[in-house]
């Protein structure tokens, strides 16, 4: 690693752990720029897992201590995302990606344009409280998040997001830190996997880390503070810009 390829991770890393911790999505940036400065494509996986692991725990801190997660609910689905991200990563060799990149193509465009249309999604606070019914669909969608989050990854942040506003009827902070603590959770299943399989560059993940960390307590305090008129429009953004990313990988 040269001076220069260590700024631009850094750089990148900063961007990318920003826009993350705000509306997810961040690995739109940051998995690109390790693969742009040689990395292969194994070892790029594993080190944006470690580096964004790193700012996914400085993230679910902040939302922490600003109350904006609902331990109630999250005691129930941490452990059915930590067991669909290890099943995910453990399947990831063994099953073709095509098919479900075409329909995540699909749910993340349908997404972008509901949100888009619901003028009040998203803007308030409408949480009635926890039922069994929606305690299991939560569980179903964090298995499935975190399976998917193991096995393929693009845009599991803004679906959490979605999750939460869609079946908890949270407002956007409150989702985002929601969302947030099962990111983390899948995200440090599959890092603990990458490491054991030895594809995580050190020299590429610590300066990247350092400053994911940095953009990640930006970009929380930014979202906590300015709530649904930022993390909306940013949301919306990341899902069109990871559908016209699918789209050209689809045809490319």
């Amino acid at each position: 690693m040269g001076l220069w390829e260590t700024v631009f991770l850094c750089i990148a890393g900063f961007v990318a752990a920003a826009v993350d911790s705000i509306a997810g999505g961040g690995g739109l940036i940051s998995l690109p720029a390790l693969i742009a400065v040689g990395i292969p494509a194994h070892a790029s996986l594993g080190t944006n897992k470690f580096a964004s692991t790193c700012a996914s725990f400085t993230s679910t801190l902040t939302f922490a201590k600003s109350k904006k997660i609902y331990m109630p609910l999250i005691k129930f689905l941490i452990p059915c995302t930590l067991i669909g991200s290890a099943l995910g990563v453990f399947t990831a060799l063994s099953i073709s990606s095509d098919f479900l990149q075409v329909m995540i193509l699909v749910l993340i465009f349908a997404v972008a344009i509901y949100t888009i249309l619901k003028k009040d999604f998203g803007s308030t606070d409408m949480f009635e409280g926890l039922t069994r019914k929606n305690i299991l669909i939560g569980c179903i969608f964090a298995f499935s998040l975190g399976f998917y989050d193991g096995f393929f990854g693009p845009g599991t942040g803004a679906f959490l997001i979605f999750l939460f506003i869609s079946v908890y009827k949270f407002d956007f902070t409150l989702s985002a830190g929601n969302g947030k603590i099962l990111n983390f959770t899948s995200n440090i299943t599959s890092l603990v996997l990458f490491a054991i399989n030895g594809k995580i560059m050190l020299a590429a993940g610590i300066p990247m880390a350092l400053s994911m960390i940095l953009g990640a307590r930006v970009g929380t305090k930014i979202a906590i503070k300015n709530g649904a008129k930022i993390i909306k429009p940013i949301f919306i953004t990341i899902a069109m810009a990871l559908t016209i990313k699918l789209l050209y990988q689809a045809f490319l």
